[in-house]
């Protein structure tokens, strides 16, 4: 699954003003509820309830917090590039600017798997990461991510 099936242009949060990680998580789960029509409290509490199992900062300054929700009928995700690092307990310590925040469906299983490796494989790329650093344009970072996924895929 590609990025560009999992993120709208309307997904895309491009300079994101948040002071810590609750708060992203928090602006992040409002926006996938207005795109989704899910209540925001449960998209927010199956992140946080993720996120006590252990931090989704990835690493690199790459975070992907994710939850499966029983009334989700497609994977989809929010990308936001944050106007400034914010600490995320990542696993290298390393502060964050890029949360890919991911929401499936309670039964997806292993597509949820893919679909997660799949956003990190690209976010990791140093190139890809450098550039979505590097712009505030909504419909450039969505370009972005999806030109990465059609020539990795």
């Amino acid at each position: 699954m590609p990025l560009s099936d999992m993120i709208t242009t309307n997904a895309i949060i491009p300079a994101l003003r948040v002071a810590n990680k609750k708060q992203a998580l928090q602006d992040m789960s409002e926006r996938a509820a207005e795109l989704s029509g899910l209540p925001v409290r449960e998209i927010f509490d199956s992140l946080i309830q993720r996120e006590r199992l252990g931090s989704t900062g990835v690493g690199a300054g790459i975070a992907i917090p994710h939850g499966k929700l029983p009334k989700v009928d497609r994977i989809f995700g929010i990308f936001a590039r944050l106007e400034k690092p914010i600490d995320y307990e990542a696993l290298d310590g390393a502060p964050v600017d890029l949360i890919f925040l991911l929401i499936a469906p309670e039964g997806a299983g292993a597509d949820h798997l893919k679909a997660l490796a799949r956003i990190a494989r690209a976010l990791r790329d140093p190139a890809l990461a450098a550039k979505l650093r590097a712009t505030k344009d909504s419909s450039a970072l969505f370009a972005m991510l999806s030109n990465k996924q059609s020539n990795a895929a």
